[in-house]
């Protein structure tokens, strides 16, 4: 039977250039986007790339499909072909040899010739087109930095609108390109940008500012002077009275800015900041603020000064509100932000004074996660121990019995089990059996 000899070069178009330029292989040697001697083409550079290292850094880019080899879907640095045609990295194709297979593994076909023939013309052009894609790479990223030095250089020169201006442009550039907030941290950058927030800021140099700053990693020190009274004053401010997208900022920046210790700081505790966060967690329209709002409420609450300010602010009826349209992650932070407030005198009688925490709160036991249930029964314990005979017919009509009944034949861990339990017989303490048994609507096989 005689040799299939594959044309390697025959209908395979790509774009190999940084254009959009769509070639076939034969017109790609024809016009020397080849290159010779395996050097790199891009004028005034002769260095050798490393092609593993270009494949690593360019991950993120659409290779040709031809490039790609069948097996490992990784693009190819040492390609070769079959008798069958179709080529594979030398690597793969020889592992599935390795592994007792005498068949391409594309078209399955039984091969004749089990012989591996390099792809001389299909690797060269693989190396030029990750060499052209690596150095515009890196030409734009050069300019990036270099942009970068530039404004802040130029931030530390201009005042007014001018200010707003630089420090927009350098919130997109860090935003946009990773490096940039290396080279911004580098340069000092944290510390320019920090020194604009003060009690005589305006709203749109601390806009920009803030939007930098929750971009960058903050080292101790930044941390500790963006703590300065004045400076989070301005950001509690902004807070309140800022753009959406500001109000986001801010409270990623207080996240990132708060340890254990500064819980119970007047600055944390302060109403103002109670409040501008309960707006962010009602604003349904921006599923992001009411994440990040959750996400600070539930870490500033951790100190007990903080939960007595927020349930004197009215902090608990809006949470329990919100919690039927609230997604897995919110839920969780809310759920847990309630049962931290459930753990003083105040926070228990402001749960048991609204009306929805009980049939609100029912409803995510068996029906989330595990934890879900787990702080939704704590929340339901410090509630109806606070006042049995009110709650816990309350607690009956929303179906409670049958959902604890669930908690105590699922496999969930045994403190739950038990708290169901011990809520189940306060439920049914102001009941005959069958009575209870009637308003739990229970099936004869329960009962």
């Amino acid at each position: 039977m005689p040799m299939y000899q594959p044309n390697i070069l025959r209908n395979v178009r790509l774009d190999v250039g940084a254009g959009g330029q769509v070639l076939d292989l034969e017109t790609a040697i024809k016009d020397g986007i080849l290159g010779g001697g395996g050097g790199l083409v891009c004028a005034g550079v002769t260095e050798k790339l490393d092609l593993k290292k270009m494949i690593e850094e360019l991950e993120s880019i659409e290779v040709p499909s031809v490039f790609i080899c069948p097996i490992s879907l990784d693009p190819m640095q040492d390609p070769v072909t079959l008798c069958t045609g179709q080529t594979y990295e030398r690597s793969n194709i020889l592992k599935w040899f390795s592994l007792g297979h005498c068949t391409c593994p594309t078209t399955m076909q039984e091969l004749w010739d089990d012989t591996v023939t390099p792809n001389r013309t299909l690797q060269q052009l693989i190396y030029s087109w990750f060499s052209q894609k690596y150095m515009a790479m890196k030409k734009r990223s050069e300019d990036v930095l270099g942009r970068a030095t530039e404004l802040l250089d130029s931030l530390k020169k201009v005042k007014g609108q001018a200010r707003v201006q630089t420090l927009k442009e350098l919130r997109n550039v860090v935003v946009a390109h990773s490096m940039a907030k290396k080279t911004v941290m580098d340069k000092g950058g944290v510390a320019l940008v920090s020194s604009l927030l003060g009690p005589f800021t305006t709203h749109a140099v601390g806009a920009e500012a803030i939007g930098i700053l929750v971009n960058l990693e903050l080292d101790l020190p930044s941390k500790a002077n963006l703590r300065q009274p004045a400076k989070i004053s301005l950001v509690v401010d902004m807070l309140n009275e800022g753009s959406i997208e500001t109000k986001i900022n801010c409270t990623k920046l207080i996240e990132m800015l708060i340890g254990r210790k500064d819980l119970g700081s007047e600055n944390v505790s302060s109403l103002s900041l109670l409040a501008g966060l309960l707006r962010l967690v009602k604003d349904k329209r921006h599923p992001i603020g009411v994440l990040a709002g959750l996400g600070l409420l539930n870490t500033i609450c951790l100190d007990e000064s903080v939960r007595n300010s927020a349930v004197s602010i009215g902090a608990v009826r809006p949470l329990v509100e919100l919690l039927p349209g609230l997604n897995n992650e919110c839920l969780e932070l809310a759920l847990h932000i309630l049962e931290v407030l459930s753990t003083i005198p105040e926070g228990k009688l402001a749960l048991k004074d609204c009306a929805n925490t009980i049939p609100n709160v029912v409803k995510f036991l068996m029906s989330k996660s595990e934890s879900c249930t787990q702080l939704a029964l704590s929340i339901l314990w410090a509630v109806c121990n606070l006042a049995p005979e009110e709650c816990a017919a309350l607690a009956v009509e929303a179906g409670l019995a049958a959902k604890l009944l669930l908690v105590i034949q699922s496999g969930c861990n045994p403190v739950l089990k038990q708290r169901s339990v011990e809520l189940l017989k306060l439920c049914s303490l102001n009941y005959t059996t069958t009575i209870f048994i009637s308003k739990c609507k229970l099936s004869r096989t329960i009962q």
